[in-house]
Formats: structure tokens, C-alpha cells, sequence
């Protein structure tokens, strides 16, 4: 038991690993599955109260209003949740996006929430095109919907490929997934340059200090550029429209083995016409596509087909 739930610790959310714990567990105190989940004992005694079903569906609205049009801020988003007859303040719907960890595309004066203590690095990527896969790796986080709450969802993109190379889910907003996630692609590769936003997440020691001692140059968007991280805007938007939207999770759990079939099947059955109708991971690894080979073996049997006629 000590074995399987301290593997498990490692790759389930903190709601997954709190449902682990045994209260009646004759043989396994308390205090030690707080200590092999990597738990707060205090957290096994105080049960939080949950999110209202107002507060569960208006953020869900909102994330559904962000997805389709990611350069609406909290203005607008206001406005549109009015017009559905929806009787909602901008400070709340402020507040609700600041939660779901999610800020209009559109430059404004808080396009980032980072802690001015906290150092920022210049864009890299003006006038660059990333030319093969590991040149360049943007990461950002994305809100992700369950019937009763929700998630937090990190994903790190190759860009040329639009490979998912690693990703991970919490139920927070705390800097550990985040880690987990970086450390589980650098396990694979290591690019170039490593983009992202300046939220607090990425502009933390814990982060910067990371990606220095691998040697990546690092890259943070601009204010007022509202294409900068564009390809991992588009890839949140597939996950949701192809993903999330279609599905109901009910748990953490379910929503996690959604997902890994899903970026399973984006990653590696997914032909994106972007990339000439290969998959990311086809590209990310050099491989050629299943009609790239149909067409190699044509025009190499082309000749010989020729021969055969002229001697008939």
C-alpha cells in the first residue's frame, strides 16, 4: 500500500490523492497517508465547502466565451454575460477570471498578475520562426471544466511540430504541476528557447532558475502583443472544442483519463493540414506520415511502371 500510493502521489491531483485516504484504515494512521500522499494532515480533517452551481456555471460560461474569442477581456466578457440576461459585475467576472487563471489576449494595463519582485525576461521570438522541432517550447495553463468545479490544465508545445510534450492537471493554481511539467519534458529533450506569458508561475525562481541550469534562453510575451502565444491558444482551443466540451467529467479522475486519450490521439492520430496532414508527434520525430509513404512508393514505382509499358 505504501509503495502504490506514494507512486501515485506523484501524478494525481491534490482532490485525487484526498479521495485516496482511508479514515478507517486500521493499519495505516492518518498521519502517515498524509505523509506518502504528500498531504497537509490538517487538510484530512477540514472539509472546504465547494463552489456554488452559480459560481461553477458562470465560470464555465466564461471560459466558454474566453475559448471562442481569447482577445476578450474582462469588459467584454461582462457585456456578453448582460446580454444572456445575466446579472453580473465586472469586478465579479474579474475576480472568476483571476481564479481560473485565464486574461484577455488584448494588451491592457494587467495583462500580467506577476509579482513585480519577480524578474521578467524580453521576447525572443519577434521575427523568428521556429525551424525544427526542440527550437522552440511555449508553456501556459488553461482552465478545464468538471460537472461540479474544476481544473487546472499546463501544457508545453513544441511549436514547429505543435507537439504536446508533457502536461499536467491541478486542482490549484500552485506552482507544483507546473513544475512536475517542465521536469517531465525536459526528461524528453531540451529546446532552444523556452516561451511563455509573465504570469507568476513563470516569472517564479522555482521556474527561472530551472530552465538556467539547462541552459535554455527564456522567453516571455510582450505586453500589448497579442499573437505571441498564439499556437498554444489554438491548441486549447482544439482540446476544448474536440475534448473537454464534448464530455462531462464528473471527477478529477475522469477528466485526467480523458484527456490522456485525447493529447494521445492529437499527438499521434490527429493529421493537422498545418503540417501538410502529418501528426505532431510525426514530425516531432522525423517520421514520415502513412501518405507521404503512399506517395514516396508511387513515384518510386512510376519508373519501372514505364519500362513495363514500353516493352508490352
Amino acid at each position: 500500500m505504501r509503495g502504490s500510493k506514494k507512486n501515485l502521489a506523484l501524478t494525481l491531483t491534490r482532490r485525487e490523492r484526498l479521495a485516496l485516504v482511508e479514515r478507517a484504515a486500521a493499519g495505516l494512521p492518518l498521519v502517515q497517508q498524509a505523509e506518502l500522499l504528500s498531504l497537509s494532515r490538517a487538510s484530512l480533517y477540514y472539509h472546504a465547502v465547494g463552489p456554488s452551481s452559480e459560481e461553477v456555471a458562470l465560470k464555465h460560461r466564461i471560459d466558454e466565451l474566453y475559448t471562442a474569442c481569447p482577445f476578450y477581456g474582462s469588459r467584454r466578457i461582462t457585456v456578453a454575460l448582460r446580454r444572456e440576461g445575466r446579472e453580473i459585475s465586472r469586478q465579479r467576472v474579474q475576480h472568476y477570471m483571476r481564479e481560473m487563471g485565464i486574461v484577455g489576449l488584448a494588451p491592457g494595463p494587467n495583462l500580467s498578475r506577476r509579482d513585480l519582485a519577480q524578474r521578467t525576461y524580453p521576447y525572443l521570438l519577434r521575427g523568428v520562426t521556429a525551424a525544427h522541432p526542440n527550437h522552440v517550447w511555449g508553456v501556459d495553463i488553461t482552465y478545464v471544466r468538471l460537472l461540479a468545479g474544476w481544473l487546472y490544465l499546463v501544457a508545453i508545445l513544441d511549436w514547429y511540430s505543435r507537439y504536446v510534450v508533457s502536461w499536467e492537471l491541478s486542482d490549484s493554481l500552485e506552482i507544483g504541476f507546473v513544475l512536475a511539467a517542465v521536469e517531465r519534458a525536459l526528461a524528453q529533450a531540451r529546446p532552444e528557447i523556452f516561451n511563455s506569458d509573465q504570469g507568476s508561475h513563470f516569472t517564479s525562481p522555482q521556474y527561472i532558475e530551472r530552465l538556467e541550469a539547462a541552459q535554455i534562453r527564456v522567453s516571455m510575451d510582450g505586453r500589448g502583443r497579442a499573437l505571441d502565444n498564439i499556437f498554444t491558444e489554438r491548441l486549447w482551443r482544439t482540446v476544448k472544442y474536440e475534448e473537454v466540451y464534448l464530455h462531462e467529467y464528473a471527477s478529477p479522475r475522469a477528466a485526467r483519463s480523458g484527456l490522456t486519450r485525447y493529447l494521445e490521439f492529437y499527438n499521434h492520430a490527429r493529421p493537422h493540414q498545418s503540417l501538410a496532414y502529418r501528426t505532431p508527434g510525426e514530425v516531432y520525430r522525423g517520421a514520415s506520415s502513412p501518405i507521404d509513404r503512399l506517395n514516396n512508393s508511387a513515384e518510386r514505382s512510376e519508373p519501372h511502371l514505364q519500362a513495363a509499358l514500353s516493352l508490352s
